[in-house]
């Protein structure tokens, strides 16, 4: 066995123990989000748009011990086939497919992220001019409740009137500008 024979069986051996206490660790010690309710259920994510969502990066553990694993795998089989047994030739061979595989991964992952990060939360701006129906009336100069229907979700928040008069409930109205939290509304 030659030394690069034994880098390459060091590297799958490497990454697929990566694998497997990832594997572990994550279902022990991960994989439960931790929920406050504050009282109000308004979902709203200011100015943030789909392009600027949070999302896998290329440069992440899963990524790198993906590409060491498969150069380490494919290290292995190439050095067993006589037209690829020279170093130079497996090296660069295993290296290119370590890429290629990471690539894929960082691929597949990225997708999964963003079908699962993206939700039916609202978004601040495409709030604006949108008719809501008022819950909890909305007493003169105070606060009440609107609920409101955005892509196929209801959502619930704290509303003001824009000039401070008294809604009842059940009136509907239309969302003017939010501050905040706070929601202004005017009768339809």
């Amino acid at each position: 066995m030659d030394a690069l024979f034994i880098i390459y069986v060091i590297c799958f051996g490497v990454g697929l123990l990566f694998a497997l206490i990832s594997a572990f660790a994550a279902d022990v010690f991960g994989g439960h989000d931790a929920h406050f309710d504050v009282g109000h259920s308004v979902h709203v994510e200011p100015g943030i748009g789909a392009h600027e969502m949070p999302g896998f990066s290329p440069l992440s553990p899963t990524t790198i011990a993906a590409f060491v694993t498969a150069f380490g795998g494919l290290g292995m089989i190439f050095s067993e086939f006589e037209s690829t047994h020279t170093p130079l030739i497996s090296a660069v061979l295993a290296a290119f497919g370590g890429l290629v595989i990471a690539a894929l991964v960082f691929l597949l992952f990225q997708q999964i992220f963003r079908r699962t990060q993206s939700s039916s939360e609202s978004k601040v701006a495409e709030l604006i001019g949108q008719s809501a129906t008022i819950i909890t009336a909305i007493p003169e100069k105070g606060v009440g409740e609107i609920a409101y229907i955005q892509s196929g979700c209801r959502y619930t928040a704290p509303a003001r009137e824009e000039s401070g008069t008294a809604i009842p409930n059940g009136q509907t109205v239309v969302i003017t500008r939010i501050v905040g939290s706070q929601f202004y509304v005017v009768p339809v």
